[in-house]
């Protein structure tokens, strides 16, 4: 009862948060965060113990679901390198200084710096995909910004893995083969894993047309993925974000206007309400975990701006050389897009809970030593670049001049729905020659389309719209739909332009009723 009566309360909390943070256009998990530590700090307050298990199984897989969704396949082919690159070498990289650092500045045992640094190593996609639904950052960018989060986190994961296990076994020889070893099994075996559930999902998505039956589907999908790939001892994180990728590619030719707009709403509603409680989350376990600390650490926040310096410093290291591939450049690679992407490199909700699986005896059954400490640097670290990165991630976008105007992305939506309409008056002309359709269809149709190209108001003329006008409106849209997907495929539009069209042309059919 006590565990519910906190999630009721983080809910609220998050909705009158969320509501501010759009009136004041800042993110809002950096002020979810802030409102966390302030309700931690009020007196009274009881401490929060969250279970690891529950941000692993039953928060993060449709999070992560729903960001590899978003994910652009066809912009992914454009920065595959530089995202591979940066989401392995910079990973390895970050996970090294970190773990140096932490041994310098804190004197934890090396195996314990290690997991540390794997902890941190990654930058999160529940978080990156909030901060960046704000944002109008060219595709390449976005796309680099986001694919790197998604699949750096599986790698950190992969070695978070492989260092708890070597922390364990203590006194155990550190073998590199078999850790490289137990990283390819991990990560391929999940990979694996993901394609198969996207593919039986794929197979039982084709045959279904009950709105409920899909959207079971839907939310089962991501905890499938999870939890047969953490069954078979591979990465349960690398599982869901390949499923939710593949899956995500397909989904408009696998359900109807209907469906789609009713698991967008579903989607919506239940992204929110697990973004906001584990947002709040982090800020409220901050507090906690450092009452829990013991003595002799008292020097954790300098130490956390320590660990925050050096992984900022890494990533523009590491970002610079690859800004050509993500913006052509005339010259000099461009300061810039490295600014940019390292600057959306926040930490959030899976450090923390890879942190929190840490587990607290060794195998001779001694308690491990430092773990508290990384509890803690973990969570401040993660606190400090969802509230400073965060807060200040817009800013640092308008000053680069990389984000793209209202004005384009409303021209570019414009430009797009005038090639759908010619190309769906195109065919209704053509089914006017055949006289295959009633005239009075036609007409409608016509006027209507000829008003839209027109940028005048549609009139309706007062008849009744009947099945004959309802079955070409519908073939009208399925040409739109056709035409919509070669503009994307062609590189004529981005794909944020292609969802909000889409997303109108499911609505207009929806608006027909059932055939």
């Amino acid at each position: 009862m006590h565990i519910v009566a906190i999630v009721l309360v983080l809910v609220v909390l998050a909705t009158a948060v969320a509501t501010f943070a759009g009136r004041l256009r800042v993110p809002a998990p950096s002020l979810l965060v802030l409102a966390g530590i302030g309700v931690a700090l009020i007196p009274g307050v009881p401490a929060l113990h969250v279970p690891p298990q529950v941000i692993g199984m039953v928060v993060l897989p449709p999070l992560l679901y729903a960001s590899a969704e978003e994910l652009s396949l066809r912009d992914l082919r454009t920065v595959w390198r530089p995202v591979t690159i940066l989401s392995f070498g910079l990973v390895f990289a970050s996970a090294a200084a970190v773990g140096f650092t932490v041994v310098a500045v804190a004197g934890l045992p090396p195996a314990m710096a290690f997991v540390l640094g794997a902890v941190l190593s990654s930058t999160d996609p529940v978080a990156v995909t909030a901060l960046g639904r704000r944002l109008a950052l060219p595709g390449r960018l976005q796309v680099l910004v986001q694919a790197e989060s998604l699949f750096n986190d599986a790698t950190s994961l992969v070695l978070f893995k492989v260092a708890a296990g070597i922390a364990v076994a203590v006194g155990a020889s550190v073998s590199l083969p078999a850790a490289g070893g137990e990283f390819l099994l991990l990560g391929g075996g999940g990979s694996l894993v993901g394609a198969a559930v996207a593919g039986l999902v794929w197979l039982v998505r084709r045959r279904t047309t009950d709105p409920v039956l899909e959207t079971v589907i839907a939310l089962v999908t991501p905890y499938a993925a999870y939890v047969l790939a953490e069954s078979a001892h591979t990465s349960g994180v690398t599982s869901v974000v390949v499923a939710g990728v593949l899956l995500g590619r397909s989904g408009h030719r696998l359900t109807d206007a209907h469906i789609r707009l009713q698991l967008h709403a579903v989607h919506a509603v239940v992204v929110f309400l697990l973004e906001s409680v584990v947002f709040s989350i982090v800020g409220l376990e901050l507090p906690t975990l450092v009452r829990d600390l013991p003595s002799g650490t008292g020097w954790w926040p300098l130490q956390a701006l320590a660990l925050a310096a050096v992984l900022i410093a890494v990533r523009v290291l590491s970002t610079l050389p690859l800004t050509r591939a993500v913006k052509p450049s005339r010259g000099r690679l461009s300061w810039r897009v490295a600014g940019v992407v390292t600057w959306a490199g926040t930490r959030g909700v899976m450090p923390l809970a890879a942190a929190l699986s840490i587990p607290l005896l060794a195998e001779d059954g001694t308690r491990l030593t430092g773990r508290p400490l990384v509890l803690v640097l973990t969570t401040a670290v993660v606190v400090f670049t969802l509230v400073v990165q965060g807060l200040t991630l817009a800013a640092v976008v308008n000053r680069s001049g990389l984000a793209l105007e209202p004005e384009h992305t409303a021209r570019e939506e414009d430009d797009a729905r005038d090639a759908l309409n010619r190309a769906a008056l195109d065919h209704v002309e053509g089914l006017a020659e055949l006289e295959a359709v009633p005239d009075t269809a036609v007409d409608r149709v016509r006027r209507a389309l000829t008003a839209r190209l027109d940028r005048t108001p549609e009139t309706p003329d007062g008849t009744t719209a009947d099945a004959a006008y309802r079955q070409l409106r519908r073939e009208v849209i399925a040409v739109q739909s056709t035409e919509l997907h070669r503009l994307y495929d062609e590189h004529r539009i981005s794909d944020t332009t292609r969802r909000s069209v889409q997303h109108d042309l499911d609505r207009e059919e929806a608006a027909l009723g059932t055939p």
